[in-house]
């Protein structure tokens, strides 16, 4: 059930709870699944009376000022923060175009399509933008929207018109989708899989930002198992989205050198970036149809997948070469990271203490002539410390963090041994 609320009644209910956020948590007998508001009401969709409320009955419900709203169109109301509102009325002939995306890598696109709606012959505008649902984040574990969604609001688009579903295909959203009447969706990193109950919806279907050279590297985690595998090339397609994960017929690419330094995040933002002037430029032929039959399907015997990455993984093991390690540090970097456990030794007294610390930056060095008793001991050159490795190869630390700290190079962390020794395990 959906509760209308005038704002007067819900500025009290407000000043009763001990936190803005806790209104959206359910509580024993409360579910609330969406919020939003215009200047005159607060609209809480949920499956008993909102927190904060001490009602029970029906009949106190109507005497508080609570209207009981059963519209589809009271249903559209996803967001879970205050902004503008629309009324939920295109306000142009325009063709209507829905964004999905949710981390803050979407939001170049985003940007891209808000700028070039706004140009005077543009024919379309962003009708409405899907994303993923508030949630708790950083150690006051506050409940925050999806930075796509913090963004859009940012720029002053309408509460009303962000929805945030737990799953593309809830009925309330596609009502709520095909009430849009949108022509075509465009997503971009968006998280959620899409049914084929919601693929039928836009006419001109919907299109995928992907940041890989598809076929290659399907999946959750493309930028970051092509860093970790060291290709030396990439770059982002524009597909059709069918209901076969990334395998949908590709309306272009472009492609992009990587070296042998750059981390998967900093890859990740510029592969979107090109993908922003991708989509915009091909979003003409989008439209008028033309970009349907120029599309190529793929050739699913090369399809590679990448797999979303794993806090298991982030183990490096130093048995293996230099350039494995190198390339899976700039691949895991911001998160889930990659971690070593190395043992700090006193020699004065014997005293052994094991670490596990975040490794943040390398690079690689040969090293030849190892002498076998010397492999464990890691000693800090031209300010790296190095660490022996497979094959002969050293990888160099240039940065890391000890638990609980903040991260160091490698020389500040080596004068803070104060002559204890280091080895790897």
């Amino acid at each position: 059930m959906v509760y209308a609320l005038n704002n007067n009644r819900y500025e009290q209910i407000r000043k009763n709870l001990t936190s803005w956020h806790s209104m959206f948590l359910p509580a024993a007998n409360d579910k609330v699944t969406h919020f939003s508001s215009s200047p005159e009401e607060v609209w809480l969709a949920c499956s008993g009376t909102p927190q904060g409320c001490s009602w029970e009955e029906p009949s106190s419900l109507e005497t508080t000022s609570l209207r009981k709203m059963h519209s589809c169109s009271m249903l559209r109301r996803f967001c879970c923060y205050n902004g503008a509102s629309s009324g939920l009325k295109p306000a142009t002939n325009k063709k209507q175009l829905v964004f999905m995306g949710s981390p803050e890598v979407s939001v170049s696109v985003l940007d891209a399509l808000f700028d070039e709606s706004k140009a005077p012959d543009s024919p379309f505008q962003v009708a409405a933008i899907v994303t993923q649902p508030p949630s708790r984040k950083d150690r006051g574990r506050k409940v925050m929207p999806s930075p796509v969604a913090q963004h859009a609001l940012d720029r002053g688009f309408p509460s009303d018109l962000i929805f945030t579903p737990q799953k593309a295909g809830e009925e309330e959203f596609l009502c709520d989708l095909r009430a849009l009447k949108p022509e075509l969706c465009i997503t971009a990193a968006y998280g959620n899989i899409l049914p084929r109950k919601f693929l039928k919806i836009p006419p001109l279907g919907t299109v995928n930002v992907h940041p890989s050279l598809l076929p290659l590297y399907r999946g959750a985690a493309p930028v970051q198992r092509a860093v970790q595998d060291g290709v030396k090339e990439t770059g982002t397609s524009l597909v059709y989205t069918v209901r076969a994960l990334d395998a949908g017929p590709v309306i272009a690419c472009e492609r992009y050198e990587v070296d042998d330094h750059i981390k998967a995040t900093e890859l990740l933002g510029i592969l979107f970036d090109k993908g922003s002037e991708l989509l915009i430029r091909e979003l003409p032929s989008i439209f008028d149809g033309s970009a349907r039959e120029k599309a190529q399907p793929q050739d699913d015997s090369k399809a590679t997948h990448a797999a979303k990455l794993t806090p298991e993984e982030a183990w490096l093991s130093f048995d293996q070469e230099a350039f494995v390690l190198h390339n899976k540090v700039r691949a895991f970097a911001g998160w889930p990271g990659t971690r070593a456990k190395i043992c700090i030794l006193d020699p004065l007294n014997g005293q052994q203490d094991t670490l596990e610390v975040k490794i943040i930056t390398t690079r690689i060095c040969i090293q030849k002539d190892v002498q076998d008793h010397a492999k464990d001991d890691v000693t800090l050159v031209g300010g790296a410390l190095q660490f022996s490795c497979g094959g002969d190869t050293t990888l160099e630390v240039l940065e890391l963090q000890l638990p609980g700290k903040k991260p160091v190079n490698a020389a500040s962390f080596w004068n803070g041994l104060r002559g204890r020794k280091v080895k790897r395990l």
